[in-house]
């Protein structure tokens, strides 16, 4: 009995340092962090946010990504245009090599629309990037409090997002 328990403390330990890490790899891409902000019950629309790094030698494009908590995701930016800052959909986003994108408020986010529930700190749900070369990708995007610093991913160490 003592050899089960102890095999479980460290199978959660493995599963805690798994969940910390919350970072995905699909071909040359590195994707890290996906997060969303808690939203109150009644609103209907969120936003992910996460960071993608290509480590290959050619563009990768993200086209588009879905994910059954929401009827509908679409790649958006914020741009300043005539004094105001606006959000406008992109149809897709190239990622050159050795770059990072890193979606983040007031940046490039992935709008999450006709949410089937609200979106509440300390959940996750799943969220499948589509990628001209990596294919589809699956992660999972971590809810965090409204008023959870963005930087904050709960002790994995990415303080530069």
């Amino acid at each position: 009995m003592r050899f089960n328990r102890f095999s479980l403390l460290l199978i959660g330990c493995a599963l805690a340092q798994l969940v910390d890490a919350h970072e995905f790899e699909a071909g040359e891409l590195h994707i890290a962090h996906p997060w969303s902000r808690a939203m109150p019950p009644a609103v209907p629309t969120g936003a992910a946010y996460l960071e993608i790094s290509n480590h290959g030698a050619e563009n990768d494009t993200l086209l588009g990504a879905d994910s059954p908590a929401a009827d509908k995701v679409e790649i958006h930016e914020h741009v300043h245009a005539d004094g105001l800052m606006k959000m406008q959909q992109v149809d897709s986003l190239v990622i050159a090599p050795g770059e990072t994108v890193t979606f983040q408020p007031g940046a490039y986010h992935l709008m999450l629309f006709n949410l089937k529930q609200p979106l509440s700190a300390g959940e996750h749900f799943p969220l499948t990037l589509h990628f001209a070369v990596a294919g589809d990708v699956d992660v999972v995007v971590n809810v965090q409090a409204a008023d959870e610093p963005a930087t904050h991913d709960a002790g994995s160490g990415h303080a530069h997002h």
